[in-house]
């Protein structure tokens, strides 16, 4: 089971930081030594269940919700959208906007007074 989530997280990192290897780098250390310090926990126990599954969590996160930006030479980043990035229709942001109240789209926002 873990060993199961320690590749998927490094799989997932492969996919989010593609072509940076610095980060990729850091994000593999990070993950090993995260793994390393837990070693030695008993497999049936609450903590590790618990490690297990946050493991598995950052991988879908990384796999779903991380975009890589690259500068381009004329001073814009572009972005490098990969099949697995979620992609939403921001209804819920529209509604929420809906909600606020008649100020809401005209600058007051929901704070301001």
């Amino acid at each position: 089971m873990a060993l199961a989530a320690y590749r998927h997280l490094l799989r997932a990192a492969r996919t989010a930081f593609e072509g940076d290897t610095s980060v990729l780098t850091a994000a593999s250390s990070a993950a090993r030594q995260g793994f390393e310090t837990n070693r030695d926990l008993p497999r049936d126990s609450d903590v590790a269940q618990e490690l297990v599954k946050n493991a598995e969590e950052v991988a879908t996160m990384l796999r779903k919700n991380v975009v890589q930006g690259r500068l381009n030479g004329d001073g814009r980043y572009e972005l490098r959208i990969h099949d697995e990035i979620e992609r939403g229709d921001n209804e819920s942001i529209k509604q929420a906007r809906e909600t606020l109240g008649a100020g809401a789209g005209k600058g007051k926002g929901c704070c301001s007074a």
